[in-house]
């Protein structure tokens, strides 16, 4: 039976139609701002992108952060009292390579598996980790709200590992969730893997992105040996190009992401030499379009998220747009106001976002709920 009662079914095709009306609207509003030439200059940025960053490069050729944002240790007792259980288990011990899995304590209760929510953080490719109390909090939180298992995955950090580092890795924790729910009792009993959704947050959009593509390069990873993937959830998606769009200059000093902030983790992220214009950046040039082709193909659903407080919206409608153009079933959810991040930062953003998410997971054919 349907965890879902029919109000709330309604209420996430209501919402949908509100939101694809400020879809419309916000493509609308940035194509004109792409016009207009009241917008004042960015300010200049630091040609050096380790200063610009606030990184010291070291001579081994690794980097010295900043003060370490804090971090949260995993509950993996059930004789504590909390919502949602979570432990930590290796993925790759030579990569430095683990996962987070998040499992709702109702669920130990109930017979039925859940959907599985493979998550991967933001932070820029360069900045935070899985352990980082912002993120833990985001995924105990979508564990108990959604009602899914949730494994957020810890991969490897450019400028030390570029791109397609962070690709690789993703890759690698599908495979090894596979390999190992057998031997885990919680992926094992509670972890549905035939309903699988690839999700991020701002640069773990990106990474569940890219990889969503390797799969279906390979033709959709069921004879692959991972899980098998229903759709992706691109939460604020890091994408960008070498033209600076309406949002990015409207939103150029921006104090959550910097045009300078943005354009420097990039180049520290892509591969030496390339720009912004490279297909790990700009999904909508080059061949970018026909692999989109392939999610089409292989009937996975997308949800993408973003807000015109945030610099990069204009980027993630044109991914959404190329997407419906290419047949793929996008469905596009964006708000005015709020800022890059917001849903890491405020409690009752990011519970409006699980509401939208456990609508978009409840709607699919395959769901169990």
């Amino acid at each position: 039976m349907s965890l879902f009662s029919s109000p709330s079914s309604k209420f996430f095709w209501i919402t949908l139609i509100v939101f694809s009306l400020s879809y419309y609207l916000l493509i609308a509003k940035s194509t004109t701002l792409q016009t207009t030439s009241s917008t004042p200059p960015p300010k200049p940025c630091n040609k050096n992108p380790y200063q610009q960053l606030n990184l010291v490069l070291n001579k081994n050729g690794t980097v010295t952060r900043g003060s370490k944002p804090p971090e949260s240790p995993p509950t993996p007792d059930p004789n504590l009292p909390t919502k949602v259980l979570s432990k930590d288990l290796t993925i790759n011990k030579s990569k430095g390579t683990w996962a987070r899995i998040y499992l709702p304590r109702k669920t130990l209760d109930q017979n039925s598996k859940l959907p599985l929510l493979v998550f991967f953080h933001g932070g820029g490719f360069i900045f935070l980790s899985a352990a980082s109390t912002m993120f833990h909090e985001f995924c105990f939180n979508m564990a108990n709200d959604v009602v899914a298992v949730v494994a957020s995955i810890e991969y490897r950090l450019a400028p030390e590992h570029r791109l397609p580092a962070a690709y690789e890795d993703a890759v690698e924790s599908l495979h090894w969730i596979r390999t190992n729910q057998q031997e885990d009792d919680w992926l094992r009993y509670y972890a549905d893997l035939d309903n699988v959704f690839l999700m991020g947050s701002s640069a773990g959009g990106n990474i569940a992105y890219n990889a969503g593509l390797r799969v279906a390069a390979a033709g959709g990873g069921y004879d692959l040996g991972i899980p098998k993937i229903q759709g992706l959830i691109l939460i604020q998606p890091f994408f960008s190009g070498t033209r600076i769009t309406g949002s990015e200059m409207r939103l150029a000093d921006e104090p959550h992401l910097s045009i300078c902030n943005n354009y420097a983790m990039w180049d520290l992220s892509l591969p030496v030499g390339a720009d912004r214009d490279h297909e790990y950046c700009n999904p909508t040039v080059g061949d970018g379009p026909k692999k989109i082709e392939m999610i089409g193909r292989l009937g996975w659903r997308v949800l993408v998220t973003g807000c015109n407080g945030d610099p990069l919206v204009d980027h993630q409608i044109e991914l959404a747009r190329v997407m419906e153009m290419k047949g793929v079933k996008v469905v596009g959810h964006f708000s005015a106001g709020d800022y890059h991040g917001v849903q890491d930062k405020d409690p009752f953003k990011a519970k409006q976002l699980f509401k939208v998410v456990r609508g978009f997971i409840s709607t699919l054919p395959s769901s169990r709920y």
